[in-house]
């Protein structure tokens, strides 16, 4: 049986928290980072979000990944060590490893506690063989993995959602070259790429009939509020999301509803009526334009699987 799992805390300090809203809101236009969506609240909005009709991201990803799982574990082998860059409630997480052949240890980095924590203590239960290594941290950053006890024959890096597409292309670029170095000669990731498609069905997944996914950005406000001492009135906001499809990419802002200022660490940030705050993008693929930014990080698209109306895909990367 595994040893009890140890949690490797990186997450980041309310110092950092501030420093990084202050540069977004100075920026024009203002920003916030999205990697602060995923605080408690933020995390049990998310999974709601992946429930609602409107957003079939995550059921057909589930589908899809049940159905090639035979794929996957032949072409990766046995003996590895599993690396999930956020990995949430770790849904997804179940089904790769039960499908595995003989996966060593498994390390999600995610910057959810409680997301973290309730997923490992249900994996850890489903997978007493397997080594639990979780890391709390911002998987943007640099961060050195905790070594597992038993040896690891090569690494299969999981960023299952789509989740790249949350970030602009240099930065996709520096992610999948971290990934890149974490595989050595033989490893590989196994990603999801949500596709391009109508714009009204990519729009209806981000603008649910329910709110859910307005009270999930909004709710970053409050965190703020909460954590760093903000004054953000989460009344003065109204979500967007827009499909912008020439650069294939939602675009999430806040929207001011009012003329107001907000305070964080001592700076005032002027809000005009009308005046949009951008909190998140989500990039939509096509095949090659997967193949190109894996191709410019090192990496080669090894394979490629879709769901019936290629509404989504998961690819292989390996090194090139």
């Amino acid at each position: 049986m595994a040893p009890e799992h140890a949690l490797l805390d990186l997450q980041p300090t309310p110092e950092r928290i501030r420093a990084d809203i202050v540069e977004g809101l100075s920026q024009v236009p203002k920003r916030l980072p999205s990697k602060y969506f995923y605080d408690a609240e933020g995390s049990r909005l998310f999974e709601q979000i992946t429930r609602q009709p409107e957003y079939t991201l995550t059921r057909v990803e589930l589908a899809l990944l049940e159905a090639v799982l035979p794929d996957v574990a032949a072409a990766v082998g046995p003996g590895l060590r599993v690396v999930e860059y956020g990995s949430g409630s770790g849904r997804k997480t179940e089904l790769l490893l039960a499908g595995l052949h003989d996966p060593v240890a498994y390390t999600p980095v995610e910057i959810s506690r409680s997301a973290l924590t309730a997923s490992v203590e249900r994996l850890q239960a489903q997978f007493p063989g397997i080594e639990m290594l979780p890391v709390l941290a911002d998987f943007t950053g640099s961060i050195e993995l905790p070594a597992p006890v038993r040896d690891v024959r090569d690494v299969l890096v999981f960023f299952p959602g789509s989740t790249l597409g949350n970030f602009t292309h240099a930065q996709s670029v520096e992610l999948l070259q971290g990934m890149r170095a974490l595989l050595g000669h033989d490893g590989r990731a196994l990603l999801g790429f949500d596709l391009d498609k109508a714009p009204a069905k990519v729009e209806a997944a981000y603008n649910d009939a329910a709110g859910i996914t307005a009270a999930f950005t909004l709710n970053l406000l409050t965190r703020l509020n909460r954590e760093i001492g903000a004054d953000f009135d989460p009344d003065g906001f109204a979500h967007r999301a827009v499909y912008a499809r020439e650069r294939m990419c939602i675009e999430t802002s806040l929207v001011s509803r009012r003329v107001q200022t907000v305070h964080v660490a001592g700076h005032a940030f002027a809000f005009a009526e009308g005046e949009a705050m951008a909190v998140e993008i989500s990039q939509k693929y096509t095949r090659d334009s997967v193949a190109t930014l894996a191709r410019q990080a090192g990496l080669c698209l090894d394979r490629w699987w879709t769901d019936p109306d290629e509404g989504f895909a998961l690819g292989l990367l390996a090194p090139a």
